[in-house]
């Protein structure tokens, strides 16, 4: 059978990891992981805890102790924390928020990143975040950088969103570019496109077209580790 893949798929904020990814996987037949949920989980024991996103210390005991998985389900993936199902509250504006802010601690990024790797260790995943082919698997099999212009990342997360206490999309823009500079800038595993990854700005482009790309990439990947035996991506 041919080798299964490990694919890292980064890029900003609205930019489709999560679609992109989920759809990838169903058509290889791999599990699809988005690393966000990990720090978004994190950031919601933090706001149930009344922990305070700059305390390092408290923040690393959490996510220390906290009991993370995924779970295969009819309508996709959903996330347990502790025990019970937080998918749709990962996705909460607040909780957005903290996440952006608990992920720049080095006690928060080495524990979730330990528990990425777990999970990677057996291929045949693809998982989506801002550091997986820098930081969590540089030395994954393919890495693609998913960007998209500010303005429709943002009318994409405004449309993904439409909750209360969010006026108009240039709020949601306006959030964005605020992370988008966190996460740039932060001193951690900051949000850059790894040297060897393939850039592809969906601005553009639907998810499905966003997939076929990369599904050529593996299929050439695939051809080529079959053929020589090597892992490079020409």
């Amino acid at each position: 059978m041919p080798k299964q893949l490990l694919i890292a798929i980064d890029g900003p904020s609205g930019a489709g990891k999560s679609t992109v990814a989920t759809l990838l996987a169903a058509r290889l037949g791999y599990t699809a992981v988005d690393s966000g949920a990990m720090y978004r989980a994190l950031a919601l024991l933090a706001l149930e805890a009344g922990v305070d996103p700059s305390d390092r210390p408290a923040l690393g005991r959490l996510a220390a102790s906290a009991e993370m998985r995924f779970e295969g389900g009819p309508n996709g993936s959903r996330f347990l924390l502790n025990g019970r199902d937080v998918t749709d509250a990962l996705r909460s504006p607040e909780v957005t928020r903290a996440a952006s802010q608990v992920s720049v601690h080095p006690e928060v990024r080495e524990n979730l990143v330990k528990r990425q790797r777990a999970l990677g260790r057996q291929g045949g995943l693809v998982i989506e975040g801002r550091d997986i082919g820098t930081k969590v698997f540089p030395d994954a099999d393919v890495k693609i950088f998913l960007d998209a212009s500010l303005e429709v990342r943002g009318k994409r997360r405004f449309q993904e969103r439409q909750a209360p206490g969010q006026a108009n999309s240039e709020e949601v823009i306006r959030e964005m570019a605020e992370r988008d500079q966190r996460d740039q800038h932060r001193e951690q595993s900051p949000l850059v496109p790894a040297e060897d990854s393939v850039r592809i700005d969906s601005t553009q482009l639907s998810a499905e077209a966003v997939v076929e790309k990369v599904l050529e990439l593996v299929q050439r990947k695939t051809a080529a580790a079959g053929s020589s035996g090597k892992q490079t991506l020409h």
